[in-house]
């Protein structure tokens, strides 16, 4: 088991609306704030997602993704994991931000799935901004797709700026997804694998789960880092699951917007905080940025433009 963990902290996401919860953070500046509030508190890795300032919708701006990562640099030497994943962008969108600014770290999704947001469309009313019902309505029909060909594509990109993938694991056969990429030359070993458990279409988040991943894993593909999110009320459980495990964990407002039952966390700070204590009760510190970049096999701040 590795001494040190790796804390992320995922900003804003595209999960959640702003009539869920006051706290999202929507514009640049708030989620560069919340980015170094979750770095003060033990994150070494920001997850963003970037909105629209006056509405907070989901958007692959590359402008606004460049004004967080600014922000965020000249603030702290956190690593930041710019999102690749949406449900209607093209490959071009999706890519933008890691093609205009080298990113040490951004995910790529291991494979399509039903993505399923619908259910809370019935629970967030009233709301405050006209498309947050249909873009929660939306994900019934609609299919969140990351095909064999894209995969290639984004494995190419990732390699021609150096950038280390995040694979997002929402289901079991996307890791045979990645041992295939792997096979194939299109995946540089060894890779960091982040198992994503709790989304309606994906895995149930539970501990078998996320034991029989990990072990699916290692039978597959060989060595890898890992990670561990989950969603709702799951978060915390599972996560301290993966600290047992000797893995890393991700925490944050895209996730979960409760801190522990009945109780709405106030920022993403507390919830890294929360995870932070649970690690230091099991015998394990929170990894400094650069320390994250050494067991990540990243390839260093100085080698971003941004």
């Amino acid at each position: 088991m590795s001494e040190s963990v790796i804390v992320t902290a995922a900003i804003t996401g595209n999960v959640h609306t702003p009539s869920m919860t006051p706290y999202l953070p929507i514009t640049p500046q708030q989620i560069a704030d919340e980015a170094l509030r979750s770095y003060e508190a033990g994150a070494a890795i920001a997850h963003v997602h970037v909105r629209q300032p006056d509405t907070g919708k989901p958007v692959h701006d590359v402008e606004l993704v460049g004004e967080v990562l600014a922000k965020i640099k000249s603030r702290c030497n956190m690593i930041v994991c710019v999102s690749t994943g949406s449900m209607d962008a093209s490959v071009e969108r999706r890519l933008a931000s890691v093609r205009a600014y080298g990113m040490e770290l951004a995910s790529y999704n291991a494979g399509s799935m039903n993505f399923g947001l619908f259910p809370g469309a019935s629970r967030s009313e009233p709301y405050k901004f006209e498309w947050e019902r249909p873009y929660l309505e939306a994900s019934e029909d609609t299919v969140f797709p990351n095909t064999f060909k894209t995969l290639r594509e984004y494995a190419a990109a990732f390699r021609e700026q150096g950038t280390k993938p995040e694979l997002e694991v929402y289901d079991l056969g996307m890791i045979s997804n990645i041992a295939f990429l792997l096979q194939n030359g299109h995946l540089q070993r060894p890779p960091h694998i982040q198992f994503v458990l709790g989304i309606l279409g994906g895995a149930p988040a539970n501990l078998d789960n996320l034991l029989f991943f990990y072990n699916t894993a290692r039978a597959a593909i060989g060595d890898f880092t890992w990670s561990v999110c989950a969603a709702g009320r799951f978060q915390m459980p599972i996560c301290t699951g993966a600290l047992l495990m000797g893995g890393h964990c991700r925490v944050g407002l895209e996730d979960a917007i409760f801190l522990e039952r009945g109780v709405m966390a106030k920022s993403n700070a507390e919830q890294v905080a929360k995870i932070v204590r649970i690690a230091k009760e099991l015998g394990r510190e929170p990894a400094t940025p650069d320390e994250a970049r050494q067991i990540l096999g990243l390839k260093g701040l100085d080698k971003v433009r941004y």
